[in-house]
């Protein structure tokens, strides 16, 4: 427990970290009590720090932080881990990183979503925090060599056929050139990149990889998809998942937008815990972004108006304004307000530098 308090101080600053325990108790009972969380504390030097005792099976508290997409990190055996996490294992571009290290905090080992979760980066930052070495079995990093999964997730991208990451990998790893082509306001990135030989775009012929916002992918073996788009959400309380869905869908469709090119869904504080707009943002596996009304009245534009929204909430307008407050600066609003049942909808585009300098590899 000493070591899970020591990791929990040192990233606490960066990120949110729940500590977590098995209750001896249950386990005694066999496991088969309810689901239930009690509180208590662990003493360090000069301060008590919450932990949460989980009244139930491993794998039944795993499967709940899968699904909601957490970070893991078990401290103990990795066979622990595996058997814990099997169940609920979806796809590789869906699968949050899950790490494990030994009671002895000598060692940190990434076990799954190394490149899109971040579970390799993740375990630099853990071994850095606490004097431990990581454990990297992923071949690209152990030969230094092109990840396109890690590409995509630095530069904001969607992969669209996760198939031809492997593909490209063992291209790259048995030394074959890689045939890559970017629509304007991405080419500089493929250029620094070694083992990719890159070729105009639109490329005449098939290429391995591609990155465009086009329905054409020119043949290749990977699209990757700029996420340029951010939706910005209200509703009344209590619209589910599955109405918001349909909604979404449907302006996105008329407007030619693919959902893979979407980076945000935003609204206003209130509706932080909405749990239809928190469910739909779940299963797409998109970032849910909330701002006061305050920090949305400060964005600049042109809204569409509406005093009973004001009153409401605060603010005249809440999904015109959240969709390019995501956006920062420089956003555009593509689609104004949209209506229906008790829902409404705006989309902007976010302006890109041609390579921005914070969202490099190191």
């Amino acid at each position: 427990m000493r070591l899970s308090v020591r990791v929990r101080e040192a990233l606490g600053g960066r990120m949110e970290v729940g500590l977590y325990t098995k209750c001896k108790a249950c386990e005694n009972s066999g496991g088969n009590l309810a689901v239930r969380e009690r509180e208590t504390s662990v003493g360090t030097r000069d301060k008590s720090v919450p932990v949460r005792f989980v009244e139930t099976s491993v794998e039944e508290w795993a499967g709940r932080q899968m699904r909601e997409k957490s970070a893991i990190l078990f401290i103990g055996a990795c066979g622990i881990a595996v058997r814990a996490i099997a169940p609920f294992l979806t796809d590789k571009l869906q699968d949050p990183p899950v790490l494990v290290m030994d009671e002895k905090g000598n060692y940190v080992v990434p076990i799954l979503s190394g490149h899109v979760g971040g579970a390799n980066a993740l375990a630099g930052m853990l071994a850095q925090a606490v004097g431990a070495q990581t454990v990297i079995t992923t071949a690209t990093d152990l030969n230094l060599a092109f990840a396109v999964d890690v590409f995509a997730a630095e530069n904001g991208f969607a992969i669209e056929n996760k198939s031809g990451i492997a593909k490209i990998s063992s291209k790259i790893l048995a030394g074959e050139a890689v045939t890559a082509s970017a629509e304007t306001g991405h080419e500089k990135m493929l250029l620094e990149r070694n083992g990719l030989r890159v070729v105009p775009y639109p490329p005449e012929e098939s290429v391995d990889l591609v990155i465009t916002s086009e329905e054409n992918i020119y043949g290749a073996v990977l699209v990757l998809r700029p996420r340029e788009y951010s939706i910005g959400f209200g509703c009344k309380k209590g619209k589910d998942a599955g109405e918001m869905a349909q909604f979404v869908e449907k302006v996105i469709q008329e407007n030619g937008i693919l959902k893979t090119q979407i980076f945000a869904l935003a609204s206003i504080s209130q509706k932080r815990e909405e749990a239809g707009i928190k469910e739909w943002c779940r299963r797409e596996n998109i970032p849910f972004l909330t701002y006061s009304a305050e920090e949305l009245r400060q964005v600049d534009g042109e809204f569409t108006a509406s005093d009973f929204v004001e009153k409401q909430v605060g603010v005249d307008n809440v999904c015109e304004r959240a969709a390019l407050k995501a956006c920062g600066a420089g956003g555009e609003l593509i689609v104004r307000k949209c209506a229906e049942n008790g829902m409404t909808i705006a989309v902007a585009r976010r302006v890109r530098e041609l390579y921005p300098r914070e969202q490099r590899g190191k």
